[in-house]
């Protein structure tokens, strides 16, 4: 049997927070529905975006975006709006107050972005929220409406801490109602190199990409991934004092029975000391919350092969005894963003039901300081039988990570394993906070 290990590491800036910021990040009471094709609605009542690439955006005509302006916009206020936007690629222009806009997304790409230009469309969404239901045309090309559909997801986080109501509020108020986002696909067939356009955008693709239409599985894997990754992302926000390890657990098996698939399988505490897995015990053991390695499985009758994803759940990284300076502690409760995002990709992954063996490897602990706690120049023996000699404890992640990965190859019997983890040293540097930095061994 051919063993293949891939490492995927999402990398996350550590910047220092604002109450402001958290106050205006709670999106929780938002729902997000994707639907192909536009509907009949006005902007006075529904606030609209219309949003894409100045290529897509130039092949629009009035009769294709009326249904979602009329009766507030007119028809010359939609072409001078347009050739506003794309003949300054990133600006965004209203053509009704507050209630309809126009956004291009820029045209070269860069390291910075994928060729849908995710990162640029959510930062655009993001500063164009209304606090009742919207509507957001997205117009793009087939192969780009995963990655900008998820990006636009992002943009509504489920976690916020603001308070619910104001100090004086009446006795009995009732609380505002969850509005509505509805994402309306318009699909652009593909064309030629455009300005901007790398190389890798102009390849060959996959008949299936090359059309405009959507069938009612794609849509609904689309709207899988979105509700996943808000999953991953309000796990990753939610600070550790709620989201802890037993909370982590609750969520993993949350999903297990939304799935309907088997119980998870959970090594804790002692058991993991007595079962050999040295690193993910050395490095959780000084916790309130035990250290535990969580798998959640999907299994096939016939499977072509056996993949597991194997994610970093560091719930909060203090440094251990190693300990972080003041600044570059905070934001470490995004340290479980691996774990998490391996959460939310299996959930999506199932709901399709693919035709390989799948595991979910979540290695949680809480790199936490006490008297418990692993000391620079301790020896901890891993999960692999070899010997590791902690010279760092704020290195903790290769430590879990070691654990995970050799279970899913012993126990497991994985063909392909990969290991996604939050990198937030060097890698920051190396790559920014918006690129992943993906190798292969």
């Amino acid at each position: 049997m051919m063993l293949q290990i891939r490492t995927l590491a999402s990398c996350f800036a550590v910047r220092y927070p604002s109450i402001i910021a958290v106050c205006n990040m709670s999106s929780s009471s938002v729902n997000i529905k994707f639907r192909w094709g536009l509907s009949p609605s006005d902007p006075e009542q529904n606030p609209v975006l219309i949003v894409g690439q100045v290529a897509h955006l130039n092949s629009l005509t009035w009769s294709d975006v009326r249904c979602k302006l009329e009766p507030r916009v007119s028809e010359e206020a939609w072409r001078r709006g347009l050739s506003c936007v794309t003949s300054s690629p990133g600006d965004s222009v209203e053509l009704w107050p507050r209630a309809a806009s126009i956004a291009s997304l820029p045209v070269r790409c860069s390291r910075h972005s994928a060729p849908s230009r995710s990162h640029a469309l959510a930062k655009i969404v993001r500063g164009t929220q209304r606090a009742t239901d919207e509507c957001i045309v997205l117009v793009c090309r087939k192969r780009d409406v995963y990655a900008s559909a998820v990006a636009i997801a992002r943009s509504f986080p489920l976690y916020g801490a603001r308070t619910a109501a104001a100090p004086l509020a009446a006795a009995g108020s009732i609380p505002a109602r969850p509005s509505t986002v509805t994402v309306e696909l318009q699909l652009v067939k593909e064309e030629n190199k455009q300005d901007g356009d790398s190389e890798e955008e102009c390849l060959t693709l996959d008949p299936v990409l090359n059309d405009s239409t959507l069938s009612a599985d794609e849509l609904n894997t689309i709207q899988h991934a979105a509700d996943a990754a808000r999953l991953a992302a309000r796990i990753t926000d939610t600070p550790a004092n709620i989201m802890n390890v037993d909370k982590f657990i609750e969520e993993a098996c949350a999903v297990a029975k939304d799935l309907d698939i088997a119980e998870p399988l959970i090594i804790r505490g002692e058991e993991l000391r007595e079962r050999g897995m040295g690193g993910l015990y050395g490095v959780g053991k000084a916790a309130a919350c035990p250290p535990a390695l969580v798998v959640l499985s999907y299994t096939t009758n016939a499977p072509a092969q056996t993949v597991a994803w194997v994610g970093k759940g560091i719930v909060y990284d203090t440094g251990g005894l190693s300990i972080k300076a003041r600044t570059s502690m905070v934001g470490m409760k995004g340290d479980c963003g691996g774990a998490a995002g391996v959460l939310g990709a299996f959930m999506t992954a199932v709901r399709a039901r693919p035709t390989v063996n799948l595991h979910a490897v979540l290695c949680l602990a809480e790199n936490a300081v006490g008297p418990n706690a692993t000391r620079p120049d301790d020896i901890h023996q891993l999960y692999s039988g070899r010997t590791v000699e902690i010279n760092n404890t704020d290195a903790e992640g290769r430590l879990v990570l070691g654990d995970g990965v050799v279970y899913a190859s012993r126990d497991l019997k994985a063909d392909i394993i990969v290991d996604v983890a939050t990198l937030t040293g060097a890698q920051v540097y190396s790559f920014t906070s918006c690129f992943t930095a993906t190798s292969a061994d």
